[in-house]
Order: structure tokens, then C-alpha cells, then sequence
């Protein structure tokens, strides 16, 4: 069993909440709030969005700093200037291959955030532009870290918007945006994400137990025929390294935002990977209330799963989370809430 990694704090920007409290208790109550955009579908209609309450002036790299200083300011309170300066920030972006990509992402979104907050983090800082899988692969980093001694806790937030029109009209063009026309598609949002991590301690706490990776090779754009190769594998080593079975999770979150071709993925990895039947494996998604908002999905997860144990309405301790891109990589999180 993997060394498990504590979630001491959460913090959360999205379309139904300015923080963590306020969005995962909209997401609760499956309360969603799109808004039309600036632009226009092909067919002439404005394309709705999950837009986060924030001036319109703030574009760009400007906007994702902006929302990133946000969710930190919400999970460092009482975190001293000397304490911050120490911790690693992993920043959470968009993938590569993102359609419309922001520009500077990968070489200035990090001094953005750093000055946006007005202070500097540890040397160890870095960005991972792995999309929706980021935050699953900053958890990775962040426990190497701490069991390498290099730091007592680490920070890792997400920001991303897919609110841009290089962005959206690529995916109106391939028939990707949920629209009037097109029922197997998304609505596209934005936001940002904080996770404080570190090592369990004795109080009461959402732990990630078990982490497993993998490559799906018939995507979404792929004509390949679907087998959920590459989640089926990457649920079952996040169970294996949580010492746990399928069987033993309580309940499902996942990144799915509409499209049929992930719904069929999960149920598919689902079929594979649960050897004894359940009367009953109720699937959470917080993007029907957030939006698609790439990187965001992880860290949206883990506050759902973690205010849902805090608060008692989530269906038992164990949680199995799971996160795809759209290019094949895909991650899955075994989180186990412990009370003191």
C-alpha cells in the first residue's frame, strides 16, 4: 500500500460558487448557471457557457492568475509568507493539444500566479500541462516530494478556461459543444481549483490511497472500437496500490461532461474492473454543474468528495475518482475519507 497522501485543505472557483463551500453545495444541489457567450454556433445560436463571476476585463493569462490567486488565497489563510516561500506549487493547465490553447501557459503562467498572490514559492514549483488527468499526476509529484523530504506540504492548484473562441469554434466544428442541434456534446466552462497536501495526520481527513495511470489508444477521435483499455488499467492499480477491490468503493466521481463516447468508457471500465456485483455504484460528475473546464475536473473531485464525507452525505468512506483525456492519457484516484 502506497504512503497516503492527506488533503488538509480545498479551495474552489466555479460558475455556481466562489468557493469550495458554495460550489460543492451548488453541485450538491445539481444547480448549474450558463450564461451565452460572446459568440456564435454555426447555426447562428449564441453558445451558452459555465462563465465564472469575474470582471470581463481579465483575459488570458490575466484571467487564469486571477482565478488561481483565488481558490490560494482560500486554502493559505493562516499559512505564513516564511511557510509559503518553502512549498512547492504545482500548477494544474491545460494540455498540449488543447484546441485554442492559451499562449505562455507553459513559460509565464507561474510568475503570473506568484505575483497575482505577491508571494514566491518553493524552487520545486512547476506546471503540468496534462489537462484533465494534472491533478492526478501533481499528486504523484507532490508525494514524491514530501517522502523525498523536500517539503512538509505542497500546493497544487488548477486553472483553465475553455471560454475563448479559438476554443469553442474548433469544438462547434467537430460537433463536440452541446447545443440545441447536438445533444452528445459539452458545455464548455472555466475555473480554478487548490489543494493543500501533505502527509495523515490524526484528525479527521480525505486521503488519496491509491493512484493508477494509463494510455487509451481508441480516443475520441480514434476509430478505433471502444474497450476502455486504458481506464480499466488505471482503476485497477489505483486499487491495487490502496490495497482495496473495485467492490470496496462506495460511489464513483468522474470528469464526464455529456459526451456518450466517456459515459461508455466509464460503464465499460466499470464492466472490467468490478469482478462481484453492487446493488447499487452511484456515479457523481460536477461538470453538469461546472462545465467542461479541463484542468479544474481534478481538483472539482476531490472538494465534491471531500465535503460529501465532511458533511455525511456521501454514500461511504471510499471513493473511486476517475479522469480521461481527450488524447488517451487517463488516471484514476482511490480517496478514503478517516474520521479521528
Amino acid at each position: 500500500m502506497a504512503t497516503p497522501l492527506a488533503i488538509h485543505r480545498v479551495g474552489l472557483l466555479t460558475a455556481v460558487g466562489a468557493s469550495a463551500g458554495a460550489s460543492c453545495a451548488a453541485m450538491r444541489a445539481k444547480v448549474s448557471n450558463p450564461s451565452p457567450t460572446r459568440f456564435m454556433d454555426a447555426t447562428g445560436e449564441w453558445i451558452l457557457a459555465h462563465r465564472v463571476e469575474m470582471p470581463d476585463t481579465l483575459r488570458g493569462l490575466d484571467r487564469l492568475s486571477a482565478m488561481a490567486a483565488s481558490v490560494m488565497t482560500e486554502v493559505l489563510e493562516g499559512v505564513a509568507p516564511s511557510d509559503r516561500a518553502v512549498m512547492p506549487l504545482l500548477l494544474c493547465v491545460a494540455e498540449k493539444e488543447r484546441a485554442g490553447r492559451q499562449e505562455g501557459l507553459d513559460t509565464a503562467l507561474l510568475a503570473h500566479v506568484q505575483q497575482a498572490l505577491g508571494c514566491t514559492f518553493s524552487a520545486d514549483s512547476s506546471v503540468i500541462a496534462q489537462g484533465r488527468v494534472s491533478v492526478a499526476v501533481a499528486l504523484v509529484l507532490a508525494r514524491k516530494l514530501i517522502e523525498a523530504a523536500r517539503a512538509q506540504r505542497v500546493l497544487i492548484v488548477a486553472t483553465d478556461s475553455l471560454l475563448s473562441w479559438a476554443t469553442l469554434s474548433h469544438y462547434d466544428r467537430v460537433g463536440r459543444l452541446l447545443t440545441p442541434e447536438n445533444s452528445n456534446g459539452f458545455m464548455a466552462g472555466e475555473g480554478a481549483g487548490a489543494l493543500l497536501v501533505g502527509p495523515a495526520s490524526g484528525g479527521a481527513q480525505l486521503l488519496c490511497t491509491g493512484l493508477g495511470f494509463a494510455i487509451e489508444q481508441a480516443t475520441i477521435d480514434s476509430d478505433m472500437p471502444l474497450r476502455a483499455d486504458g481506464l480499466s488499467a488505471a482503476i485497477k492499480d489505483a486499487a491495487n496500490e490502496a490495497a482495496l477491490t473495485v467492490r470496496d468503493f462506495d460511489y464513483r466521481i468522474a470528469d464526464l461532461s455529456g459526451e456518450q463516447y466517456y459515459f461508455k468508457e466509464a460503464a465499460l471500465a466499470l464492466q472490467r474492473t468490478l469482478h462481484q456485483p453492487k446493488a447499487e455504484f452511484d456515479l457523481w460528475h460536477p461538470a453538469e454543474c461546472t462545465g467542461e473546464a479541463g484542468a479544474l475536473a481534478g481538483a472539482a473531485i476531490i472538494a465534491m468528495a471531500e465535503a460529501a464525507a465532511r458533511k455525511g452525505y456521501a454514500k461511504g468512506p471510499n471513493v473511486l475518482a476517475h479522469l480521461s483525456n481527450d488524447a488517451g492519457p487517463r488516471a484514476a484516484l482511490a480517496l478514503q475519507y478517516r474520521r479521528a
